[in-house]
């Protein structure tokens, strides 16, 4: 089994850092498909804070989504953000032990990744959790 398909059967919450409430940005369909196949939702984003969208609360921070969860844990940070944006996510998912930082299809920061991975963390670049999931269900 790949890592990717590893993480993606082990985790059940996902925060989307970045989450838009715009239904044609990436970031709101991929929750939405991720939420439609069982997936518990956590969307980050201070622009969004207080509002649900999509049906779940959206956070300013993800320090304030994995309070939500205690003592269960966020089980992947899903960056829609840019590449150099990247670090202060990963320092942050670092401090609420999340089990993976995955940064969306053209987000790279090695920085970011070797510092997750030091933590402890799975770290995925450049894919989508949307599309790596729907490579699993073809599969199976």
């Amino acid at each position: 089994m790949s890592n990717i398909a590893r993480i993606l059967q082990d985790s059940r919450i996902i925060a989307i850092v970045g989450m838009s409430d715009k239904p044609e940005r990436a970031s709101h369909e991929v929750a939405d498909y991720l939420l439609r196949h069982g997936y518990r939702v956590l969307p980050v984003n201070p622009a969004l804070a207080g509002r649900d969208v999509l049906g779940q609360r959206a956070y300013a921070t993800l320090t304030q989504a994995a309070a939500t969860v205690a003592p269960a844990r966020i089980d992947i940070v899903d960056c829609f953000r840019k590449s150099e944006d990247i670090l202060p996510i990963a320092e942050e998912a670092i401090a609420v032990k999340a089990g993976c930082l995955w940064l969306q299809l053209d987000v790279i920061n090695e920085q970011a990744a070797q510092l997750a991975r030091a933590a402890g963390l799975d770290v995925v670049m450049d894919h989508c959790t949307k599309i790596e999931h729907r490579k699993l269900a073809v599969a199976a």
